[in-house]
């Protein structure tokens, strides 16, 4: 594997310096995550905007966990299951739900499993999602621009779970008490 440098504020890249000091004031130390990306200062500050922008979306916390979680359990990342567990704790974000979310399991509350299942479809169809699958989300309760906060939930995870496959980042260790790895993902 080829190995990936974890910036500090002194290693990273003069670009860098100011988003890992935005990393440093909003989580009070830098995630390995982004230390990773500081090579990039592009990809770091692409990263931060996203995640910030995700936040501000019309999806709740419950909902902006379940579409995080789905995309991170779907693509195994050993990363950012921990951390999304860790923050989706921290939101006090129902256990349960946490525990079928890491575990790719269908969620009790209708809605939720219809997030869940929208964001899957978006991820293994590559957007290519049919004009029925849509309808059928619609019909849960959400709206167009739900669809389009999934595909913005969807574009940040990318950039994250990447980058952890390829630096095999190590988990922070806050976040190692939440250590997953993948089960054999059923097909839905």
């Amino acid at each position: 594997m080829t190995e990936f440098s974890r910036h500090t504020l002194e290693t990273a890249p003069e670009q860098s310096k100011p988003l890992l000091n935005n990393s440093l004031q909003a989580f009070g130390m830098i995630p390995n995550l982004h230390a990773v990306m500081a090579e990039s200062p592009q990809h770091l500050e692409a990263y931060q905007k996203l995640h910030e922008l995700f936040q501000q979306t019309s999806l709740t916390a419950a909902q902006q966990t379940v579409v995080w979680m789905t995309i991170n359990v779907e693509h195994a990342c050993h990363y950012c299951v921990p951390a999304h567990t860790a923050i989706a704790h921290m939101q006090k974000i129902n256990s349960g739900l946490i525990e079928d979310l890491r575990n790719a399991k269908p969620l009790e509350d209708a809605k939720l499993e219809a997030l869940r299942r929208f964001t899957l479809q978006v991820v293994r169809q590559r957007g290519n999602v049919s004009t029925q699958d849509v309808e059928s989300f619609l019909a849960s309760g959400y709206t167009k621009q739900h669809v389009l906060d999934v595909i913005l939930g969807v574009a940040q995870k990318v950039m994250s779970n990447y980058v952890n496959h390829l630096a095999d980042t190590p988990v922070d260790p806050p976040f190692q008490k939440f250590a997953w790895a993948p089960a054999a993902i059923a097909a839905e």
